[in-house]
This record gives structure tokens, C-alpha cells and sequence, in this order.
């Protein structure tokens, strides 16, 4: 009487021809466990970089808005009008005639005379 075999064992029970294959391919199959390892690493690497730069991005849009909304505010504070509302409690006041432009002519200096 042959000794009955579980069908369990029958998928583990390898034969000669099956054991040297395996060993023969062993690194191949190493090497490739390990390429798996590096793409799914790679993969976690770019999700992680692509969730930074949005990140990134988000703040760089928020700094941009508050850039525009202080630079807006700024040249208003500038303004002639402005500035002559700030000053006023100091006792300055705006120049009542226009402003004159100095000009020097070309010939009345030479380079070297402490310009």
C-alpha cells in the first residue's frame, strides 16, 4: 500500500530538477527582491517630494498675496497726500511753491575734484 499524500504537501514537495533550478536562480531572485525594494522606496520618495512642493507651493502663494496686499499699502503711505497727514502733527508741512531743479553744466567740473 503507496503512502497517500496530503494535496497540501504535494504543492511544497519539490523534485531534484525543481531544487537545482531554485538554486541556480537564487540571486536572480534576490536581485530582484531588492529592485522591487528600491521602486516601491523611490515611489514613497516621490509622493513625499510631490506633498512638499505643493506644501511649498501653498505658502509661496500666501507670501505672494501678503507681498502685494504690504507693497499696496505702501505706496498708498506713500502718496504726497499721505505723507503730509503723517507729518502734520510733527509741524512739517508740504513746500508751498514748486520744487527747482539744480543743474550743473559739464564743464564746471572734472573728474577727480572729489565727484
Amino acid at each position: 500500500m503507496a503512502k497517500r499524500q496530503s494535496p497540501i504537501a504535494g504543492l511544497f514537495d519539490m523534485g531534484v530538477w525543481s531544487k537545482k533550478l531554485l538554486q541556480d536562480q537564487l540571486f536572480y531572485i534576490l536581485f530582484l527582491g531588492f529592485l522591487t525594494f528600491v521602486y516601491i522606496a523611490n515611489s514613497h520618495l516621490a509622493e513625499r517630494n510631490v506633498r512638499e512642493i505643493q506644501t511649498l507651493q501653498k505658502d509661496l502663494k500666501e507670501m505672494r498675496w501678503y507681498y502685494m496686499s504690504l507693497q499696496s499699502e505702501n505706496m498708498y503711505n506713500a502718496k504726497r497726500s499721505e505723507v503730509a497727514k503723517r507729518v502734520k502733527d510733527n509741524g512739517l508741512r508740504p513746500h508751498a511753491s514748486k520744487l527747482n531743479r539744480i543743474q550743473v553744466r559739464q564743464e564746471s567740473y572734472q573728474l577727480g575734484d572729489g565727484y
